[in-house]
């Protein structure tokens, strides 16, 4: 989720340009470089374009659409273990085409697919945060994703269904001293985001197919060193793949994913203009209890920044929100689990677990989720 997180994309783009030695064999390199550099950061030209309405085919779409310069699948979730101690994580695998089209070549290391993906788990009892980040080249089984039985992985990271299809999911990462092994169950339909799974994003004619699972029933265990800890809990999927890019007046965006108490789920992207403007192609969606989701437009949520938090590394973020939906007459407070959840990583952001408190009507209610923040890093 986020509605488009291209900033963290284009700069992989460019790092691999730069640096495809790393990554790739000569060939691919050579590939590459045959390539001007407005191939692979321009308009998409040359690329499957999101510009129309499609129909959505599962399993088709759980898997890679690689006539498309880029895609992902983002797992977000926050678990609890039978003590009541807090957990968020995140799991994160980006697909990245170098190039539209690329012409046969006998090496087996030859490819035009670069993975990369991060990894991040905050422990709140704890006062822990800990991000990895991964690149591989999609080929010789190294990184890839496939439709069915659906699978998408980076080395030893994958989310794969059960054998013979359909879900559960199967979510496995380890990196350092932690290992995450969850599996994941809908508890309601996938919801299409934008005008039926097209989200449009600028003024440009930017736009993604996009669509989420609010609402992902989670058990496993986290292993910390020595200690292997079960839990229980709920994620959050966001999928999404275009040719795009960010308008060149769009600044960053701040991403909320909630799921409260009550069953509801909010997912809602501002995208920021100059001097802190939302943008009006900002959206989101409420999804009721029962599956039933309304879209929301930018006009639909105010959002008030209550604090502020400095990072070590330079920047200064929001820190926590108030969310105000009239349309749904709810007002919603939004509070970090932790103030340092920034990803250090080739792009620096910031996305972490939150706590959500407020109203709806007369009702009040509380839930937990997930925010991403990019933009404000001193460097971007």
């Amino acid at each position: 989720m986020s509605p488009a997180r291209l900033i963290i994309l284009i700069v992989i783009i460019l790092a691999t340009l730069i640096f495809g030695a790393r990554f790739m064999r000569d060939d691919t390199t050579k590939l590459v470089s045959e390539n001007n550099l407005a191939g692979a950061l321009g308009n998409g030209a040359g690329y499957a374009q999101a510009d129309r309405l499609r129909r959505f085919q599962f399993p088709a779409d759980f898997g890679p659409h690689p006539d498309f310069r880029h895609e992902w699948w983002y797992f977000t979730g926050n678990l609890k273990a039978a003590d009541d101690r807090r957990f968020g994580y995140e799991l994160t695998l980006f697909r990245i085409a170098l190039i539209p089209s690329p012409t046969p070549g006998k090496s087996a290391w030859r490819t035009n697919q670069l993975y990369t993906a991060h990894l991040a788990v905050t422990d709140r009892q704890g006062q822990r945060f800990e991000f990895f980040e991964r690149f591989s080249r999609g080929a010789l089984g190294l990184a890839g994703a496939r439709a069915a039985p659906f699978r998408v992985w980076l080395e030893d990271w994958q989310v794969a269904a059960r054998k013979g299809g359909g879900f559960p999911w199967r979510l496995e990462a380890s990196a350092g001293n932690l290992r995450l092994a969850l599996m994941l169950s809908p508890q309601k339909p996938l919801v299409l985001q934008g005008d039926h799974g097209l989200d449009r994003k600028s003024a440009q004619g930017h736009a993604s197919y996009y669509y989420s699972f609010t609402r992902l029933t989670t058990a496993g265990t986290l292993t910390l060193g020595d200690e292997i800890i079960d839990l229980n809990g709920l994620s959050w999927l966001d999928r999404e793949w275009s040719s795009g890019s960010l308008a060149d007046d769009q600044q960053g965006w701040d991403w909320f994913a909630l799921q409260l108490d009550d069953g509801a789920d909010m997912m809602f992207y501002r995208l920021r203009q100059a001097y802190d403007a939302t943008d009006p192609n900002s959206g989101g969606v409420w999804v009721g209890a029962g599956g039933n989701s309304v879209t929301l437009a930018a006009s639909d949520v105010r959002i008030e920044t209550l604090a502020h938090w400095a990072s070590p590394r330079g920047g200064r973020y929001p820190a926590r929100w108030r969310l105000l939906i009239p349309t749904r007459d709810c007002r919603l407070t939004v509070t970090p689990i932790m103030a340092d959840q920034e990803l250090d990583v080739l792009v620096r952001y910031w996305e972490g677990a939150v706590d959500v408190t407020g109203a709806c009507g007369t009702q009040r209610v509380s839930g937990m989720g997930y925010v991403e923040l990019t933009g404000y890093a001193e460097e971007m």
